[in-house]
């Protein structure tokens, strides 16, 4: 398990899409901060703030399901300008922010003035049909210190799970270097800890 200090270097992150403004981590973790949202980071930046050396382009976040919890992100989204992506479509289109419309996505990607921003409502498993959502991340995941924050970041099982159900050929490409991760990781683990 990384230490409590494990920094997020944001030389690790580059633009994907040519139309997304740079992705710029450490604004968009203090505007959710600031707004008082409760998430756990999955994919990408959750496993290279653990150590994963791949390349994110986007930050993908599972939040607290609450309405209280909801209308926070979406503030800290409208402050951001946040314009919700479609797919096939370079241009982002406007869309009401609020508990209702955000709990009305499984997964949505909102283009911000700070990077694109993925709002996930819970992780695949291998349980046909479930979600691991905030509750199940966040108590199997990691509190780390990055830009001045307490963050909490998805356990490399959560994320390797995921990427075994999804599929998709860049999280197929992603597991054996999470896989040798979590080993590495395992094995420099303290003995009480395991």
């Amino acid at each position: 398990m990384p230490s409590s200090s494990t920094p997020i270097s944001s030389a690790s992150f580059a633009m994907g899409d040519p139309h997304a403004p740079p992705l710029r981590v450490e604004r968009l973790l203090q505007t959710l901060e600031d707004s008082g949202v409760q998430y756990v980071i999955v994919g990408g930046l959750a496993a290279a703030a653990q150590g994963a050396g791949r390349v994110t382009f986007d930050i993908d976040v599972v939040p607290e399901w609450s309405t209280e919890n909801l209308n926070h992100l979406a503030d800290a989204l409208r402050s951001l300008n946040a314009q919700l992506r479609v797919p096939d479509s370079v241009d982002p289109v406007p869309f009401p922010l609020d508990a209702r419309s955000l709990r009305g996505f499984e997964v949505s990607t909102w283009r911000t003035d700070a990077g694109d921003l993925d709002v996930i409502m819970g992780t695949p498993t291998t349980v046909h049909g479930r979600l691991a959502g905030y509750d199940d991340l966040a108590d199997r995941g990691h509190r780390l210190e990055a830009y001045g924050l307490t963050i909490i970041v998805a356990d490399l099982s959560d994320i390797i799970e995921s990427k075994q159900v999804l599929a998709r050929e860049p999280d197929l490409a992603a597991l054996p270097e999470l896989r040798r991760l979590q080993a590495r990781l395992a094995a420099e683990r303290p003995a009480d800890e395991t």
